[in-house]
């Protein structure tokens, strides 16, 4: 799989990437955020890019693809489809600290939604947030995502404030190569 924007390339993981997963997933936003998927050594990130390998060309596992930035080949962070209850869909990115503020958390993920909702099959995409993460609220919010609730409700097994938002095929903003 490889999907291609004006800026960035989407594909498959390779081992040699878990350096730059390890490093990229140590900022402060994603042990605040996202704590479950900070790589603390490189062979944690080795570990964990090994099993996501093994999911490609499957469609019922966590599907998570590295996004680079095709002006220097960087590696800055990842897309990802993940199944939650009953069938559904939950989008996730992440974009390393030093490369926010560029737009490429929104390039990548309205690229990725459309072809990865015709992968897994599914209508709908739902995007899950802490309420807190005004940063991701306002990528969701550029990508289509519709509101449908902000309030106390479960998170990474803790009642935490949340922002649940959902897409749906055929709301595309943008057609990338």
């Amino acid at each position: 799989m490889r999907i291609e924007t004006d800026r960035l390339e989407i594909k498959e993981f390779t081992l040699d990437m878990a350096y730059d997963v390890h490093k990229n997933s140590l900022d402060e936003d994603n042990r605040r955020f996202v704590p479950d998927e900070v790589f603390e050594t490189e062979d944690d990130a080795k570990e964990t890019i090994e099993f996501l390998m093994s999911q490609y060309g499957a469609t019922d596992g966590p599907l998570v693809y590295p996004v680079f930035v095709k002006e220097d080949n960087k590696n800055i962070g990842y897309v990802q489809m993940v199944p939650i209850d009953d069938g559904k869909w939950e989008i996730g990115y992440h974009i390393a600290k030093e490369q926010t503020g560029k737009g490429y958390a929104t390039e990548a993920v309205t690229a990725f939604l459309p072809v990865m909702a015709r992968t897994v099959d599914t209508k709908e995409v739902y995007g899950i947030c802490l309420s807190e993460n005004v940063a991701s609220k306002h990528v969701l919010g550029k990508c289509g995502f519709e509101v449908i609730f902000e309030g106390l409700g479960d998170y990474q097994g803790e009642q935490r404030e949340v922002y649940k938002s959902v897409w749906s095929r055929g709301t595309e903003l943008v057609d990338h190569k």
